[in-house]
This record gives structure tokens, sequence and C-alpha cells, in this order.
């Protein structure tokens, strides 16, 4: 996860919501103290707060990872090792939040002669993208993105999570920026991002509330695994980005040409021209 792209705020209501709707932690009280534990080595852990679990103080450590580290076991151990030289007597609570798409092999423990050790996966393959997007809160929506989507195409998830972000924040553009902003971040995990960005953007131009018709196509393509628009990134020039979303609206959700006309404010005859 790149820590430097986000804000405080952001990182705390990624770990929050983490905690809350994957872990099933009750947490509060927030304070992070990754940049307390000093190493030789570039590698920083991913989440490492200091809080409140159940109303315990406790140390909550979170990696995300999208592919398997034959490592991963020793590398948790030694987070563990330097989070107990500074917080001696308080418990430390250690999750995995595998995202790859390869089959998990990694280990949770290490036994040996003198250690026994062992620590949390959480497998997102297990855990269907339905789950949340049912839950219809922008911050479920978001965190679905790191979820199994189930042979869904990947642009129509993402769709829909804006399109619905878009709405539930009733079009409080911080609000929506902020969860923009999270779904972003966690969608690096998945080599999402620039799709996230392109329909972000796309959607942007497109306004719902006089599309009734839109909103429905792709809420019930989402339910159904159907949705056909597939939006393809054609989105170098805006007038191109434009006009490919013109045509979607008209083949597929069957638009007349002159609303698409009046609500991307594209002339008739450009708009014939493309589609020939």
């Amino acid at each position: 996860m790149k820590k430097d792209i986000t804000t405080k705020e952001t990182i705390k209501t990624i770990t929050y919501d983490i905690a809350t709707y994957i872990l099933g932690l009750r947490i509060s009280d927030i304070k992070f103290i990754d940049k307390e534990l000093q190493r030789v080595e570039k590698r920083e852990a991913d989440i490492v707060a200091l809080c409140k679990i159940n109303s315990i103080k406790s140390i909550l450590h979170i990696e995300i990872q999208n592919s398997n580290d034959k490592n991963m076991a020793k590398r948790m151990l030694r987070y563990y090792t330097d989070i107990k030289f500074i917080y001696d007597n308080i418990p430390i609570y250690q999750y995995l939040i595998y995202i790859g798409k390869p089959k998990l092999k990694m280990d949770n423990f290490i036994k040996d002669i003198n250690i026994n050790f062992k620590y949390n996966i959480i497998n997102m393959k297990d855990i269907d993208c339905k789950k949340f997007l049912e839950q219809d809160t922008p911050d479920a929506l978001v965190l679905s993105i790191l979820c199994d989507f189930k042979n869904k195409d990947k642009l129509d998830i993402i769709t829909y999570i804006i399109k619905r972000l878009k709405e539930l924040t009733l079009n409080d553009e911080y609000k929506l920026s902020k969860y923009i902003l999270i779904l972003e971040t966690l969608s690096q995990n998945r080599d999402l991002e620039k799709d996230v960005k392109d329909i972000d953007k796309m959607l942007r131009d497109i306004n719902f509330e006089k599309l009734p018709l839109i909103r429905r196509s792709y809420e019930l393509g989402v339910d159904e695994g159907k949705l056909e628009g597939k939006l393809e990134g054609k989105l170098e020039g805006k007038l191109e980005g434009k006009l490919e979303g013109a045509i979607v609206m008209i083949d597929k959700f069957g638009l007349s040409i002159e609303d698409v006309s009046k609500e991307f404010d594209i002339p008739i005859t450009e708009i014939l021209k493309y589609k020939k």
C-alpha cells in the first residue's frame, strides 16, 4: 500500500474500515506508529496502529499482499519483534490480507525448536464482493475492490462502485473525493488504479439524475453480471471519451440520439459520424 499518496485521514479510514468490515474488530482511538519502527531495510509495514480493540489498548498490524512471499512468516515475525521492543506489555493483533490471483500458498506460522509463532491470514478470495456491495455504504463499497469479483467484469464492478459513491455522498465533492482516493489507493493492490481513474473521469461527465434508465441498467447489470456497457478506457481525448460514452448509452441502453446529444453536449452530426 503506497501510503505516501494518501492523507492521514484516508489511512485512518482504511484502517478502521478493514478492522470493522473484514477483521470483525471493534476499534477506536487510532494512532499510527509505523514510522517508529526503524530498520536498515527499505521495506515498511503497511499499517501499524496503536488503538483500542474491544476497549483494550492494543497494536493492530495489517499487511496487504497481492502475491505469495515465501518469507512472509519471517517478515511478520520480524515486525512482531520490532513492535514488541517498543510496546512490550501491549497485545499485538497481526493480520495478512491476501488479494492475489494465484492460490494462497503462504504459511501463517513458524514452528522451530525454540519458536512457536503464528499470525492471521484473511484470503479475500473467500469473500464475495456482493457481500460488501449489498451493504450499500461508502465504506463497504470501497472495500469491495479487494474482494473476489466472482467472474463479473471488473469494469462493471468499478462503474457500479463509483456511481453509488456519487449518489451516497449526495454530490458532496469533499466526501466523494475522499472515498475515490481510498478506492484508488486500495485498487493499486489489484492493478486496477488506471481503470478506477478512467471510469471516475467518465462518470463525472454524466448526470445520472437526468438518466434514470442508465442508473437502473447499471444496477441490474451488476446484480446479474450482465452489464455490457464496456468502458474500455478510451479517454485519451475528452471528445473521444464523450463520443464513446454516447454510443454506449444509445446502443446498450436504448436512449435516443437527441437525449444523448443534449446530455453530452455533442452535436448529433458528430455522434452519427463517430458511430459510422
